[in-house]
């Protein structure tokens, strides 16, 4: 892998941290808050609020966090993803609190939730892109509001109203802060193994290519001596010298089988072997588990493409220790079958694992590609380490590359699948046409 790649790992952004389940989550949150808070001053208060847009403004938020929990509830947000779930959860607590009062609202505090995950996790320039969103809506609600329900001077009631939303507000954040913590801690751990695995893949590549390049260095004086050795035993007479000349030959030949079995072990890490076919990609990820005692892994190549697969990919030990965890995982439950399926465009690049077996429990699909899923089912189905580690690491190292991963049940086999699809400029090794400067002409 060249340093100058656009796949390398190394200089890819790191991974956020912040999920669409916390984000939905914390909606809920709010919704039901809010709903809760509006009977209770209604019914047990018997104050008068505009509930016909409060019902809206909360409904509202309830709809679209229906609609994104279409996604895995695991997947990473990203930057733009989040600012606009940000940006309209403080419009939308806004409505409610201009509705119900505007700052003099106890519950206004809660308008700090916004700012606070974007500085946790976006870049400064989106950061302050939701802040400032934050500050207009403060001001609006500053300048516009509803009067305060029940706004009689009591400040018995006012007093309990802040004490309420201070009391909550700040048991949410210790809890949230607290759940951070542990999510970093096992990210962290998470992506130290990532880099660990990595590393060792390279220093496997790079022991492999040495091995081949010595074979291919050894094999012509090699070849040598044992053709001067098989001459000498066919001129030589019946002997101890002839012995000697016969076991030097088998001798000889035993280095050439050695020598070849190295040649086999890694790739020289040369311009001429760092690229590889789409086939030979595939098949060399899928390696350890072609023999016949293992589930049948079949290939496919997009029969309906009107262009001919890419030639020329980089050769990319993270994409194939990735997809070779992803296969492992296949073949792992598969109950006979493992199909590997590969489509392309001119702009896309696509993989399908998938097998017969019994597919992802949905407990599993709800938690996959976490670091450390905590539930029991899925420690005991994602292998014997009990961790789901492998399938971070595999997503992690392909997302890294530009990768976007998707994974379900029941596709062409009724068994688990995941789908792999990257932009193919990312893998594609372009041809350079080098021009040759122009000759200045002689005198």
């Amino acid at each position: 892998m060249t340093e100058d790649s656009s796949i390398e790992v190394a200089a890819m952004r790191p991974l956020s941290l912040l999920r669409l389940r916390t984000l939905t989550r914390l909606r809920w949150f709010a919704v039901s808050g809010q709903s809760l808070v509006c009977l209770f001053v209604v019914l047990v208060l018997h104050f008068e609020l505009p509930l016909v847009p409060l019902g809206l403004a909360i409904g509202v938020a309830a709809l679209v966090n229906l609609v994104a929990q279409r996604d895995p509830p695991a997947k990473v947000l990203s930057p733009r993803e989040l600012v606009a779930h940000l940006v309209f959860d403080s419009v939308q607590i806004g409505t409610v609190l201009a509705l119900t009062g505007g700052i003099h609202n106890p519950f206004s505090v809660w308008l700090i939730l916004a700012p606070m995950l974007a500085a946790f996790a976006l870049e400064a320039r989106l950061a302050w892109l939701v802040i400032g969103v934050e500050v207009s809506v403060l001001t609006g609600i500053a300048l516009w509001h509803e009067p305060m329900p029940g706004n009689t001077g009591s400040p018995t009631l006012h007093t309990f109203g802040t004490w309420a939303a201070l009391l909550l507000g700040t048991g949410f954040t210790a809890i949230y802060a607290r759940q951070v913590a542990i999510s970093q801690t096992r990210l962290s751990t998470a992506l130290e193994t990532t880099q660990a695995v990595l590393a060792r893949e390279e220093r496997l590549t790079a022991v492999g290519g040495l091995a081949a390049a010595a074979a291919h260095e050894l094999g012509t004086p090699l070849g040598t001596i044992l053709v001067t050795a098989r001459e000498m035993e066919h001129d030589l007479p019946e002997g101890p010298l002839k012995e000697d000349a016969l076991l030097l030959v088998s001798q000889a030949q035993r280095c050439q089988r050695i020598l070849t079995r190295l040649s086999d072990v890694g790739v020289v890490d040369d311009a001429r072997h760092a690229e590889l076919t789409l086939e030979e990609m595939l098949r060399e990820a899928a390696k350890p588990f072609l023999e016949p005692a293992s589930p049948k892994v079949e290939f496919a190549f997009d029969p309906d493409s009107r262009q001919a697969p890419p030639e020329r990919l980089h050769r990319v030990p993270a994409v194939i220790y990735a997809m070779r965890t992803l296969i492992e995982n296949a073949v792992k439950f598969a109950d006979s079958r493992v199909r590997i399926t590969a489509g392309w465009t001119e702009e896309r690049l696509r993989v399908i694992i998938e097998d017969d077996g019994p597919g992802f429990p949905a407990d599993v699909l709800s938690r996959l590609g976490e670091p450390f899923p905590r539930h029991d089912a899925t420690r005991s189905f994602l292998g014997r380490k009990g961790l789901g580690l492998g399938f971070f690491i595999a997503q992690t190292l392909l997302e890294r590359t530009g990768a976007s991963l998707s994974y379900g049940n029941g596709r062409r086999l009724p068994g688990a699948w995941v789908e792999i699809d990257w932009p193919i400029s990312k893998l594609l090794i372009v041809s350079e046409t080098k021009i040759l400067p122009e000759k200045e002409p002689t005198s």
